[in-house]
């Protein structure tokens, strides 16, 4: 009774689906990475995705977008490195800034202080 012809045509365009699918999730991925910033490479892509590295490497379309992506990125500074080179002139102002809004707020506090003991003594005289 076994059929010597069987029909695979459902499960070959089963599979096909299911791998176009999962193309156009790796696309989102890559794009919504792109837009975020995010480093590209096979492992931050499989997880983001939730796929198997496997399946992007062996998938010509989806291993060379993410190569050149990866590439492209090696000359682009990360909003880290960024940080990282602030020059010291930009830090000194920040340490300016940071110094003006400390003696600010300590003299407000002295005033606060000041008006609290005053609001203290007349509580107490009308005692």
């Amino acid at each position: 009774m076994a059929n010597h012809n069987p029909n695979y045509s459902g499960l070959l365009m089963h599979a096909k689906n299911k791998s176009e699918e999962v193309e156009k999730r790796v696309d989102d991925a890559l794009k919504k990475m792109i837009k975020n910033q995010l480093k590209i490479n096979f492992n931050s892509v499989s997880e983001q995705c939730g796929v198997s590295k496997a399946f992007l490497y062996k998938n010509e379309k989806l291993r060379n977008r993410i190569e050149v992506l990866r590439q492209q990125q090696i000359g682009l500074s990360s909003p880290k490195q960024v940080k990282r080179h602030m020059s010291d002139a930009s830090k000194d102002v920040i340490i300016v800034s940071l110094r003006n809004r400390i003696t600010k707020l300590e003299t407000e506090n002295k005033e606060l202080k000041e008006q609290l003991k005053i609001n203290f003594g007349k509580v107490y005289e009308s005692i």
